[in-house]
């Protein structure tokens, strides 16, 4: 039988026909090959790249997101952003061409969210009119200026001599219970005392934490009015392990969308040592090689990236700020630790919170000697940095003294006298949590303070002799640092509050 050239070229086309929607099929869809512990293998998605958002059709109708995160020559891995029980083998996956986008802008402001935008705090309904990738590149070094305006904690301590400017990383690192969380909560209570077109809008980001100290941390923010300012991004410890490892990564989304309208925001990642341990489980089921400690080989890369995404922008593009306070749990003390040293590294400088200081009774628990900025004098105003740098060189001195008194009785008047100071020095820098101080009045205790002014009352007076400076300094209207000025006023307060004890 005679075959026409005609029909062999049909015969071929409709091969051709079938091989190319074969190959369309494996390149834009895939097929679930088997689900286990919210990991999906998938056959196909031949043209998938890593961190590709796609959607499992469930037999049941259900539409569930997941990412690409593994590319193998046989099969993709894609971790599941939902409820796994409904996944099936042979589910179909279809590929969405994008990374992860979330919902982001000002309606967010004073609301408790999930990683996917969606609100949690039974309020209104957010009709998002603006999104964004969750995994954006960090703003190259030219469209970067140096750092320049300090961020104000409302912490004497920390913004006399441990200064943060606005688009420092400054990391927070401590044991358990030792006031890590305190600091960054003073420090979003302060920015209410900012003017409004000023003020600096704040992302706290709950990792693995417990649902009541979630909710702990809003009602104290309700209460202190500090919540119409601030966005909660919550991927509590009954969350998926992808939730925990990708809220970090979402908040500071929400918090560029601000910086690049010319704004100043300040992130706090609450805290990454539970993002490792949720990135580790994730990459220890989807088989990865472990490295150090089980941890995955690019756990720093994870961090370092992140963290690269906070800065201050140039005024050519905007001079918006994003601002990082990272926060570290350490065991016993050990800032030697793998996670630690990896994000102490990254970082602008850290705060090293001590449990010894904490049990003393001195709150924050801040050791002055370990801890450091590296932005330093450049984040501070004219008169806080002249002023502050004598306490400093006073309080490093003072801990010197203080260690050879403990083998000595034996000190001469001047010895004495500066471990009078320290003492006082020490006790004044004391703050209870939520209770930030203005940095005006901040300024005007570390002047009184360095000038000795309370070095002539006894120890068990600084406390309240602070207040009493405190309501003096709002009542006396002063403003701007003028040391004559403030010289007198200095003596004025003193004339006012007699010493109760011996005097020097």
């Amino acid at each position: 039988m005679t075959i026409k050239a005609a029909e062999v070229s049909n015969i071929l086309a409709k091969r051709i026909q079938e091989i190319e929607l074969k190959t369309k099929k494996f390149t834009e869809y895939g097929e679930v090959l088997s689900v286990q512990d919210g990991i999906v293998l998938a056959h196909g998605l031949d043209e998938a790249f890593y961190k590709e958002c796609v959607e499992i059709q469930t037999k049941s109708g259900q539409k569930i997101l997941g990412l690409v995160e593994n590319l193998e020559s046989t099969h993709v891995s894609i971790v599941v952003l939902g409820d796994d029980t409904h996944i099936k083998e042979g589910d179909y996956i279809i590929r969405k061409k994008e990374t992860l986008k979330i919902p982001v802008g000002e309606e967010y402001l004073g609301r408790v969210v999930n990683v996917l935008g969606e609100p949690i705090d039974g309020g209104e309904v957010v009709a998002p009119k603006t999104f964004a990738h969750i995994d954006q590149d960090a703003p190259p070094i030219m469209d970067r200026k140096s750092v320049t305006t300090p961020l104000k904690t409302g912490i004497t301590m920390i913004d006399s001599m441990i200064p943060i400017g606005r688009g420092q990383r400054e990391l927070i690192i401590g044991d358990r219970q030792t006031g890590k969380t305190a600091i960054v909560i003073d420090t979003i209570i302060n920015q209410k005392n900012s003017p409004k077109k000023d003020r600096v809008i704040c992302i706290y980001v709950a990792i693995g934490q417990k649902r009541s100290t979630v909710a702990r941390i809003v009602q104290s923010l309700k209460l202190a009015g500090a919540l119409d300012h601030t966005i909660i991004v919550s991927a509590t410890a009954s969350d998926l392990n992808i939730f925990q490892f990708l809220a970090p990564y979402a908040a500071t989304s929400m918090g560029e969308y601000f910086r690049d309208k010319g704004k100043h925001a300040l992130i706090i990642y609450d805290d990454l040592s539970k993002h490792a341990v949720a990135y580790r489980q994730m990459a220890l089921l989807m088989k990865r090689p472990p490295g150090r400690e089980a941890y995955p080989g690019d756990v720093f890369y994870t961090h370092s990236r992140l963290l690269e995404r906070s800065g201050q922008l140039s005024d050519e593009k905007g001079g918006g700020s994003l601002t990082a306070f990272p926060v570290i749990e350490t065991q016993a003390g050990d800032v030697s630790a793998y996670i630690p040293t990896n994000v102490i590294s990254i970082t602008d400088g850290q705060i090293f919170l001590q449990t010894d200081l904490f049990h003393k009774g001195i709150k924050p628990a801040i050791n002055l000697g370990i801890s450091v900025s590296r932005i330093g004098g450049a984040a501070q105003t004219k008169d806080m940095k002249k002023l502050a740098g004598k306490m400093k060189l006073e309080m490093a001195q003072y801990a010197e003294i203080k260690e050879f008194s403990q083998f000595s009785q034996d000190m001469d008047d001047a010895t004495r006298s500066f471990l009078n100071r320290g003492q006082r020095i020490t006790e004044l820098l004391k703050q209870e949590p939520y209770n930030p101080i203005p940095y005006e009045i901040s300024v005007w205790l570390v002047f009184l303070a360095t000038n000795g002014y309370f070095d002539r009352f006894e120890l068990h007076d600084i406390r309240s002799l602070k207040k009493q400076a405190m309501q003096f300094f709002k009542k006396e209207k002063l403003e701007s640092f003028d040391e004559k000025i403030w010289r007198e006023k200095a003596d004025k307060f003193l004339n006012a509050n007699k010493p109760g004890g011996t005097s020097r």
